[in-house]
C-alpha cells in the first residue's frame, strides 16, 4: 500500500465534498464490472457497485451549484433516498442522511468528520430490521471507531484511519460470513465503502491508496462452474423477489411497516427523510414471495410510488440471474403458463410506428374511435381480462368501453398515460402472472414514475420543456438533446427512453445516445420507433 503523508487539507468544505463525490464515482464507475462481481448472492450478476455508483450519482451529479456544505449535504441525502435501489443503495442513502444531519457548518475538523461517520453508521445500522455481521455495516463500524481515535490527529489522519480500518474489515468479512468463505471473495458492499473512503484520503492528500483495489485483485471472483452453491448476502433463498418503493407516511407507520415485512421476508431495511411533522418520505426494501402482500402493506400505511420489483431467477444459466421489472421491456419476461388466464393490453395510439412495436410487444392498439370494438375483440379471442392505456384525447371513449364491458361482468381497467413512452413503461412491468389488481397498480405507478421531457422546435431555437415548464433554450438541437438527458438523469434514472419525433434525424438521437453512454454509464437507453409529428424529440425517464 502506499504511504499517505499525515499533511493535507485538514478542513472539509463543499468543494472538498464534490472533489470527493466525484472521485469515488470514478474510482467506483472504472471497477463497478469486478465488484459487482464478487456479489455473487443473490444474484450472480449482482449490482451491488452498480446500486452504490447510482445512488452517488442520483445524490451529488445535477445538483443546485454553489451550495454550502449543510444545504449540499442535505439535498444530497434527499436525492440519494428517492433514487436508491437494492441493500447498498439503501443503504449509502442512509450514510448520507446521518452526514447531513451531524456535519451542519461550513467546515469540518477531523472531531466533526468522525461524527459523521459515526452518526452515519448508526443511521444505516438503525434502517436495517436484522443487521449481518460480515457486511457492509460490520465495515463502517471499524471505519467510524477508527476515525474516532484517529481525530486528535487531524482530519487526514482520521481520514486513513478510517480508510485502513476498513479495509482490514473488509478483508476479515470472509470470516464471518459463511457464504463469503464458500464462494471466496469478500463483501462487495464492504468494499465498495473502503474505495469512497480512500477517495476522501486521495482528495484530502493527493496520494492513492490502493487497499480496496489490492483486495479486489486478489479476491476476484472464480468462474460460474467454480461456485456451485451459494446463499445470499442478506436473506434467505426461500424468498423469490426484491420488493422497493417509495412510501409516504409517518413514522409510526413506518414503523408497523417494518413489523409487517419482517413476518412477510426478509432484508427489510426502511430508511427516511430529514423528519417532517406528519408526513415522512421512506425508501422501503424487503424480500418477498408475496409481492402484493408486500406492496398492500405499504398501501395501507401511506402512499406508495415508484414500485420496483426485481425477480430472483436461479434457473437462468445454471447460476442465479435478475430481471428488474420496471426497467425491462415486456418481450424479456417469462411467457404466462398455460394454466394462467390470457390477460389482453390494449393501447391507444394513432402512430403506424409506434402500433407496429406495440404489436410486436403483444399488445393490442387502438384509436379513441375503435376502443370499444378492440376490447370486444380482445374478449372474443379469449382474454379473461383487459387493461387499456389510454391517453388524454381517448379518455372519455375509453372509459365508456371499459365501463360497458364491466357491465357484462367482464374484467376491464384502464390507465391514463399521457405519451407513448409512459405507456412503454407500463408494458415493460406488466406480468400476467400476477392477480389483475396487483398488475394493475404496478403498470400505474411504472407510467406515474416515468418522469417526461421534450426537445421542442421554436422561431428560435429549440427548448428543453419538462412539466411543461421551459427549463432552457439552445441553438442546435444535440446541445438541446443533451441537456434535457442530464436534467432528467441527474434526478435519478436506471432507463432512458427516446422517442425521435418526426423533426428528428439519426444524428440527434446518435450523439445523444454516445453523450448518455459517457455521461451516465449506468443508465440503459432504449429508442421506441420514430413519432410522426412533434416534438423533435421525447425523452422518458425511470
Amino acid at each position: 500500500m502506499v504511504e499517505i503523508p499525515e499533511t493535507g487539507r485538514q478542513l472539509l468544505d463543499a468543494d472538498i465534498m464534490r472533489e470527493w463525490a466525484a472521485r469515488a464515482i470514478d474510482t467506483l464507475t472504472r471497477h463497478r464490472r469486478s465488484v459487482d462481481e464478487l456479489n455473487v448472492f443473490p444474484v450472480a450478476d449482482s449490482d451491488t457497485a452498480t446500486n452504490m455508483v447510482a445512488t452517488l450519482q442520483a445524490a451529488f451529479q445535477g445538483g443546485t451549484p454553489g451550495l454550502a456544505l449543510e444545504p449540499l449535504l442535505d439535498e444530497a441525502a434527499g436525492r440519494a433516498l428517492l433514487s436508491a435501489r437494492g441493500n447498498s443503495g439503501v443503504i449509502l442513502a442512509q450514510m448520507l442522511r446521518g452526514l447531513a444531519d451531524v456535519w451542519n457548518s461550513d467546515e469540518i475538523d477531523a472531531k466533526g468528520f468522525a461524527a459523521g461517520l459515526r452518526a452515519a453508521t448508526d443511521a444505516a445500522t438503525a434502517a436495517v430490521a436484522v443487521p449481518t455481521a460480515g457486511t457492509i455495516l460490520t465495515v463502517a463500524e471499524a471505519a467510524a471507531s477508527a476515525a474516532g481515535k484517529a481525530a486528535p490527529f487531524g482530519l487526514v489522519s482520521a481520514s486513513r484511519a478510517a480508510a485502513e480500518a476498513a479495509s482490514e474489515a473488509v478483508a476479515a468479512t470472509p470470516g464471518q460470513l459463511p457464504a463469503l468463505a464458500r464462494a471466496g471473495v469478500v463483501d462487495a458492499g464492504g468494499l465498495a465503502l473502503t474505495v469512497i473512503l480512500e477517495a476522501l484520503v486521495e482528495t484530502l492528500t493527493g496520494s492513492v491508496s490502493t487497499g480496496a483495489l489490492d483486495l479486489l485483485e486478489r479476491h476476484r471472483v472464480r468462474t460460474v462452474s467454480e461456485v456451485e452453491e451459494v446463499p445470499r448476502e442478506t436473506g434467505s433463498e426461500v424468498y423469490g423477489y426484491e420488493v422497493q418503493y417509495l412510501l409516504e407516511a409517518n413514522a409510526a407507520a413506518a414503523a408497523d411497516l417494518r413489523h409487517r415485512l419482517t413476518a412477510l421476508g426478509d432484508s427489510v431495511v426502511i430508511i427516511g427523510s430529514r423528519a417532517a411533522k406528519d408526513v415522512t418520505t421512506f425508501n422501503v426494501h424487503v424480500h418477498v414471495n408475496d409481492i402484493g402482500a408486500a406492496i398492500e402493506a405499504g398501501i395501507e400505511r401511506g402512499r406508495v410510488h415508484r414500485i420496483s420489483v426485481t425477480r430472483f431467477d436461479d434457473t437462468l444459466g445454471g447460476h442465479h440471474a435478475s430481471a428488474r421489472m420496471h426497467a425491462v421491456p415486456a418481450r424479456h419476461h417469462s411467457p404466462p403458463v398455460a394454466e394462467e388466464p390470457e390477460r389482453a393490453l390494449v393501447v391507444i395510439t394513432a402512430a403506424a410506428s409506434m402500433r407496429a412495436f406495440l404489436q410486436g410487444e403483444g399488445c393490442r392498439t387502438a384509436t379513441a374511435a375503435t376502443v370499444g370494438a378492440e376490447l370486444a375483440a380482445a374478449f372474443d379471442g379469449g382474454a379473461a381480462s383487459v387493461v387499456v392505456l389510454t391517453g388524454p384525447d381517448a379518455d372519455r371513449a375509453v372509459h365508456r368501453a371499459v365501463e360497458s364491458a364491466r357491465n357484462e361482468g367482464r374484467q376491464a381497467a384502464s390507465i391514463p398515460a399521457a405519451t407513448v413512452v409512459q405507456a412503454a413503461a407500463a408494458v415493460a412491468v406488466h406480468d400476467p402472472e400476477r392477480e389483475f389488481d396487483d398488475d394493475v397498480t404496478a403498470m400505474a405507478e411504472a407510467v406515474k414514475a416515468c418522469r417526461m421531457g421534450e426537445v421542442r422546435k421554436g422561431d428560435k431555437g429549440f427548448a428543453v420543456v419538462i412539466r411543461d415548464l421551459v427549463k432552457n433554450a439552445a441553438t442546435d438541437p444535440v446541445e438541446a438533446a443533451r441537456d434535457l438527458a442530464d436534467r432528467l438523469c441527474a434526478d435519478g434514472a436506471e432507463l432512458l427512453t427516446v422517442l425521435p419525433g418526426a423533426g428528428s434525424n439519426a444524428g440527434i438521437v446518435t450523439a445523444l445516445s454516445d453523450h448518455v453512454r459517457e455521461a451516465w454509464p449506468l443508465v440503459e437507453i432504449q429508442q421506441l420507433p420514430a413519432g410522426d409529428d412533434e416534438p423533435l424529440l421525447l425523452l422518458g425517464a425511470e
